[in-house]
């Protein structure tokens, strides 16, 4: 990769899904632009370790998944069902169960988006931009009017107040349900 970015050939370099140790390891290396992982205030797990990391080493962030794979817009509840074939149908955090008792996280964001004039997947996402400048969220979305959605995101401003709301109330609640389904958990980096 060195070579094919001091030959031109390639902007800059970036990883996926990658374990502290490994990104260490590249930017050693040829250093890194940004890592690509999952994060959202259903997954945030990456604050523990890969987020100082990053900080450490001038890294970006960009995460995928900021809503949780549409969980977090809203628009998923119990009564929800996916056509044959979407993988959220063999991801253990979209059974009905763990659905049900996620609704906590949605009630939450729902809550200060009605305050702020907003949509739950705008306060996600403003919530993920106002974690450090160098955190760039890619939502994906199939319709225009959710892209749209999505980006006035960037001008949604939470003040400290509703940070802090957002940290304590998400604090108490525990995310049920496995990100992925435990064949897929075993191919990730750690």
């Amino acid at each position: 990769m060195r070579e094919l970015i001091e030959d031109g050939q390639v902007g800059h370099f970036g990883l996926s899904e990658a374990a502290p140790r490994t990104i260490r390891r590249a930017h050693a290396v040829q250093p890194v632009t940004a890592l690509q992982s999952e994060y959202s205030l259903w997954w945030r797990d990456p604050e523990a370790e890969i987020i100082p990391t990053l900080a450490e080493l001038g890294i970006g962030f960009v995460p995928f998944s900021p809503l949780g794979k549409g969980f977090l817009t809203g628009t998923i509840d119990t009564t929800s069902t996916f056509e044959a074939g979407d993988f959220r149908n063999g991801i253990p955090r979209f059974t009905a169960d763990a659905r049900a008792a996620n609704q906590a996280m949605v009630d939450l964001l729902a809550r200060i988006a009605k305050r702020l004039e907003a949509t739950a997947a705008q306060v996600a996402l403003a919530w993920l931009l106002a974690q450090e400048p160098w955190i760039v969220p890619i939502p994906g979305t199939r319709k225009l009017a959710r892209l749209e959605e999505n980006l006035a995101a960037a001008d949604l401003e939470l003040t400290a107040t509703d940070l802090n709301e957002i940290e304590t109330a998400s604090a108490a609640i525990t995310v049920q349900g496995a990100r992925y389904s435990e064949a897929n958990e075993r191919l990730i980096d750690r």
